[in-house]
């Protein structure tokens, strides 16, 4: 896999559901390239594990958008969504195809886009932080 150059923004996004469907959260861990970090996450409430793979890869894009990024490479351990946005998988699913073309819409605004499948252990901070948003909308029902 090639390495993005030092000019790219690097996104980790990743999506957490607890039931599959169930309470889901994603999240978005992005780095400039000069190196600021900026960690993202949202609640999603009754959704799939693969909506919110989606979801997280929303919230990393309109984010890149408000940052103005240029030029980014996009890090899931999504495999199903990868290949789906490399087009070498469809979406079949009905739930599926309004995020696909959300992400298909948002990554109009960067003139480069990579995509690359990492493994879940390279994936941790943006797997962390999907959890998180499960974990502190139940923190704060719970109270």
């Amino acid at each position: 896999m090639k390495n993005p150059s030092s000019s790219s923004w690097v996104a980790y996004t990743d999506g957490a559901s607890r039931g599959n469907p169930g309470l889901a959260g994603c999240g978005a861990y992005l780095c400039s390239p000069e190196g600021q970090e900026y960690r993202e996450f949202r609640f999603l409430d009754q959704v799939t594990n693969n909506q919110a793979e989606y979801e997280g890869l929303l919230l990393a894009l309109t984010k890149l958008t408000e940052l103005q990024a240029d030029c980014i490479m996009l890090r899931a351990d999504s495999e199903l969504m990868i290949k789906q946005l490399k087009g070498e998988y469809r979406v079949k699913n009905a739930n599926m195809v309004p995020l696909f073309r959300k992400a298909q819409v948002l990554l109009k605004n960067f003139s480069s886009v990579q995509f690359e499948h990492v493994p879940r252990a390279q994936n941790k901070i943006a797997d962390g932080l999907a959890n998180q948003a499960i974990d502190e909308h139940l923190l704060l029902a719970d109270s």
